[in-house]
Formats: structure tokens, C-alpha cells, sequence
């Protein structure tokens, strides 16, 4: 972990309640995919957030969800808007949390998401795609409503440029406009796969969501130590 002072460079809305932070870090930091940073608002007031950019990136990419009945994340917004607008630097500890991507397995990977819980694995894919790792991928994002689909084009191009990768967005509750899945993420991957033993599975999400897809999933298969997920210490 690196504690550092970062500049705020970019705030900018993906859509009415999530936006897209950018971060310059004063000092050389080093984390891996899959890792976080606290975002400290105060000595005493520490709160994590994922990267979604890449190791090596010059800028550290984040994706906060923050609408107003969100105090949690809208506390951190508004501090890192305060902080842009008088051009001072926040303070970050940078490369926290054990679940971050084991580049070094050789299985096939389900990447999971809900919600915001996206940035957790758009740096892990992006990840993989530029180490051209020769394996399947499988990336299932779950939101409530399609509008919430922020990076879907870009997953789509992501997949399109390998026959390995696959990008399955979910929607729980579409409109008549949508085509595509719909229901409860973790419910398309246990559809889809007989078996979750030959995978490794990497899951970003709220806690309720973590824990009934952790149950699930080792059910269908899967085994406890190839499952990826840093809310899984605290459930």
C-alpha cells in the first residue's frame, strides 16, 4: 500500500448518478488489478473505492455512484469536487484488498459484477486483454436498469476483438426497449454454466449481493479458493 496525494484532474458524469474520477498521484504508486484505494476524507473517515484503470496507467480511474440517498458515496464526491474546484490534492491509500486478478492461473475466468462494482472487473479485463492471455473470459455485469450500462459499448468492442471474451450485461428490471438478459446477474452465470469447478471467479458488488452469489456459486461447483471477491473477508 502507498499513502499519496493525488491531484483531482477530471469529474465527469457516465450517467445521473455515476461518474468518473481521475487521479493524478503525486508519487509513483503500484497496485494490481483488481485492487482499491481508501479515498481519506478525513484521518478518521477512510472509504474504498475500485480502480478500474490499469497497473501502469499514469491516472487512476475510479467510478462512484453518487446519488443522493447514497451518502456514502455522495460524501465523496462532494469532497473530491471541493477539492478540484480550489486545485487541491486528496489524499489516497492506493493497492489494498486480496482479490485481485491471479494472472498467473491458467483457468478460465468468470468476471461478476453488480452495479458499480463494474470498475472492479473493467480493470481486470482490460487487464488480460492487454497481456493477450490466451484464455476464456466471461464478463457479466447486472444493473437495475439499462440505462446504468455505462461501458457497454466499450465491452462489446472489448469482445469483439477476441473470440475468447464474451460481455453478457443483465438488466433486472428492462423496459420493452431491451433484448438482452435480464434478472439477477449470478442467476445468467448459473444458467449458463453446468459447473463452476474449472473457473476462476471474480466478484464485485454490494455485500447481500456478494453472499448469496458466493453460496450459489460454490453449490454449482465452484471452489471456495477460486473465488475473488474482497467483500467475501467480511461476510
Amino acid at each position: 500500500m502507498t499513502i499519496t496525494s493525488c491531484t483531482v484532474d477530471l469529474i465527469e458524469a457516465l450517467t445521473p448518478t455515476v461518474n468518473r474520477i481521475l487521479l493524478t498521484p503525486q508519487q509513483p504508486v503500484s497496485y494490481a488489478s483488481g485492487q482499491y484505494l481508501q479515498l481519506c476524507l478525513s484521518d478518521s473517515d477512510k472509504r474504498p473505492f475500485s480502480i478500474a484503470s490499469m497497473p501502469g496507467d499514469k491516472q487512476i480511474e475510479l467510478h462512484i455512484g453518487g446519488a443522493v440517498a447514497d451518502q456514502y458515496a455522495s460524501q465523496a464526491i462532494a469532497h473530491l469536487m471541493q477539492q478540484y474546484q480550489l486545485k487541491q490534492p486528496v489524499k489516497a491509500e492506493v493497492g489494498l484488498g486480496n482479490a485481485h486478478f491471479r494472472a498467473d492461473s491458467t483457468k478460465p475466468v468468470i468476471l461478476l459484477a453488480g452495479g458499480t462494482g463494474f470498475s472492479y472487473i473493467y480493470s481486470i479485463a482490460q487487464s488480460i486483454a492487454a497481456a493477450a492471455l490466451d484464455r476464456p473470459v466471461f464478463v457479466y455485469w447486472g444493473v437495475r436498469e439499462q440505462n446504468a450500462l455505462y461501458h457497454a459499448s466499450v465491452m462489446q468492442q472489448w469482445a469483439a476483438q477476441n473470440a475468447k471474451y464474451r460481455f453478457i450485461p443483465v438488466v433486472q428490471h428492462p423496459d420493452d426497449n431491451w433484448h438482452g438478459r435480464s434478472g439477477m446477474v449470478h442467476q445468467a452465470v448459473l444458467d449458463d454454466f453446468v459447473s463452476l469447478e474449472a473457473y476462476d471467479i471474480y466478484v464485485a458488488g454490494p455485500f447481500a449481493m456478494a453472499g448469496v452469489v458466493r453460496d450459489a456459486f460454490i453449490e454449482q461447483g465452484a471452489h471456495r479458493e477460486q473465488l475473488f471477491g474482497d467483500a467475501f473477508a467480511y461476510i
